[in-house]
């Protein structure tokens, strides 16, 4: 009988054990199937070291406007402009307050507050079945002001639209849509993700030559003050704007259009001169 008992204790032990290593085995599994989801989520608006050495900075830091004010204002209109889940959101027009006497709000573009000359500007950004909006570049405020609006920007704009919606499909210039330089150079073999996906952009301005990409595809190029670029200028909506083909320090501008988008990841490689 003593002897049954000690092997009957001694089974319990080693039973005991194993299902104490299955679980803490179990345990670590789950904690280290958690780390990848972590590190995904500190992918968006951070820098890798590796970025850091190359001189990248970020334009946007996920959780706030820092950076960031209305063309023609001192500060952003939070009625327009959200951050939402580590992204900055434009949103639709039929979000936006009216004003108290029920006139719509007027609403200002959002630009930053440093401009740039020479550089590669990364950026992420989704929009929705059917949206329309641009990211500007090559902007001068003044000018804006003088021959736009007051709150609108003018420059140089990358077309960001959902390309394959019936609203659009081929009833639009070919330069006027996703990826293109708007209303002047045509993207070619621009390849877009379905509307409410993220698509990654990169804009290469150096000296003279000036480069779109799309989702890893260079998309479109020009140099500044080449014949080329003179000729479809004298065709587009800007011919009457004296300037607006220069090169200049200028700065990058969301647009405030009427639809919703997002815009996340948005950061820059400052190019030296002649790099």
């Amino acid at each position: 009988m003593r002897r049954s008992k000690k092997k009957t204790l001694h089974s319990f032990w080693i039973m005991a054990l194993a299902l104490g290593l299955v679980f803490m085995g179990c345990r670590n599994k789950t904690e280290k199937n958690q780390e990848p989801m972590k590190v995904s989520e500190q992918l968006y608006n951070n820098l890798t070291d590796l970025e850091k050495e190359q001189g990248w900075e970020l334009l946007f830091d996920g959780e706030s406007f820092k950076g960031w004010r209305g063309l023609g204002r001192k500060d952003v209109q939070t009625e327009l402009w959200k951050i939402e889940g580590g992204t900055i959101r434009k949103l639709n027009s039929g979000e936006v307050p009216s004003m108290p006497d029920g006139q719509p709000m007027e609403g200002a573009d959002l630009m930053t507050v440093d401009t740039f000359d020479n550089y590669e500007l990364y950026f992420e950004w989704k929009i929705l079945k059917a949206g329309n909006t641009g990211l500007k570049y090559n902007v001068s405020e003044e000018m804006s002001q003088k021959f736009g609006s007051q709150y609108s920007a003018l420059g140089f704009e990358y077309q960001l639209l959902d390309d394959s919606d019936t609203l659009y499909a081929g009833k639009l210039k070919p330069s006027q849509y996703t990826g293109s330089l708007y209303d002047m150079i045509a993207a070619d073999n621009a390849d877009v993700r379905p509307a409410g996906m993220f698509n990654s952009s990169r804009i290469v301005i150096n000296d003279r030559s000036a480069e779109h990409w799309l989702n890893g595809k260079k998309v479109v190029a020009y140099e500044f003050g080449s014949p080329h670029l003179d000729s479809l200028f004298q065709k587009s909506k800007f011919v009457d704007y004296p300037g607006f083909l220069e090169k200049r320090k200028g700065y990058i501008v969301l647009q405030n259009h009427k639809d919703d988008a997002w815009f996340r990841n948005i950061k820059i490689r400052k190019i030296k001169s002649g790099s």
